[in-house]
């Protein structure tokens, strides 16, 4: 009985492993690279398509859309849209899809159980040791997958914010020369390599594209999520709309946000004092407490003993 299951984990843990290393799609960042790809393509059978695509993708992603379809009816409603929201926010929605984070939980839910259980029966723990490990593994594989997905999300979101205001500095210091919005957007993006000047190059190539400035901005704020950068791309647009310069605009927001950089520092330096009292308490105290009271604790001890 301990055999299949062995094996089970063993295959479930290769199917993760070539699940992770697995080619990935080919993300639409770069519009003027599709178009060009465009004037060359050739009519191909359908069959030779799906040759050319690696053997992996071939097998996985129909089984991450049939998981999909089997726990559908389990999921909620908006489960698999909460989870492409969080793929956008994390800047990779053109590396994975949300039928691969479903499939990727399943699957570590499933190794889970199977290694809980061989636990349990190999070793023969306790009951609530046995319990606890047969529940938890699958517990902690089923949420692994959306804990990385917003943990990533979280950092781009913070990485946004911090790069904001040096990018708005240069955008107003460069439209205040003379150059046009959509230049001073280039100029930041040939200057940084952070993900806001990818958003700000995504942006630029929408533009370019021919979609309107606007939508293009409104897109940006839709893929970032962060409220500084929602409130920026805001004021832009009341300013496009109703014909305000954009260097004065920019050069409030800049100001705006150099006040903010200042006020998040002293917020950080005001907690610092609560987060250091965890290790004076658990490393710092007990050591002190050790050294002080040693000596009288020894004295005490010998006192009653008389």
């Amino acid at each position: 009985m301990i055999a299949p299951l062995l094996f089970f984990a063993i295959g479930g843990i290769v199917m993760v492993y070539a699940g992770v290393t697995m080619a990935r799609t080919a993300t639409i960042d770069d519009p003027g690279e599709y178009l060009r790809a465009l004037d060359g393509y050739e009519e191909t059978d359908e069959f030779e398509q799906l040759l050319s695509e690696p053997f992996i993708s071939r097998v996985l992603r129909p089984l991450a859309s049939r998981t999909l379809g089997a726990f559908s009816s389990v999921l909620p409603a908006n489960y698999v849209d909460s989870i492409r929201q969080k793929l956008l926010f994390a800047g990779l929605a053109g590396r994975y899809r949300p039928e691969e984070i479903v499939m990727a939980q399943v699957l570590l839910a499933a190794i889970g159980f199977v290694v809980g259980l061989a636990y349990s029966l190999l070793i023969q723990p306790t009951t609530g040791l046995a319990v606890l490990v047969t529940v938890g593994l699958p517990v902690l594989g089923a949420f692994y997958p959306t804990g990385k997905l917003s943990s990533a999300m979280k950092k781009r979101q913070e990485s946004l914010l911090k790069d904001l205001p040096d990018t708005l500095d240069l955008l107003a210091i460069s439209v205040e020369a003379g150059v046009g919005f959509e230049g001073a957007m280039e100029v930041v993006c040939s200057h940084f390599t952070s993900p806001l000047a990818l958003e700000f190059s995504r942006t630029l190539k929408e533009m370019e594209l021919g979609l309107p400035r606007r939508e293009a901005l409104h897109n940006l704020k839709r893929r970032t999520e962060v409220p500084e950068l929602s409130n920026f791309v805001q004021a832009l647009i009341q300013a496009d709309a109703l014909g305000m310069p954009i260097g004065r605009v920019l050069h409030t927001q800049a100001g705006e946000m150099r006040t903010k950089r200042k006020q998040w520092a002293r917020e950080k330096a005001g907690k610092l004092p609560v987060k250091i009292m965890f290790p004076l308490v658990v490393f710092i105290f007990p050591a002190i407490l050790v050294v002080i009271l040693g000596p009288a604790a020894s004295s005490i001890t010998k006192g009653l003993g008389h």
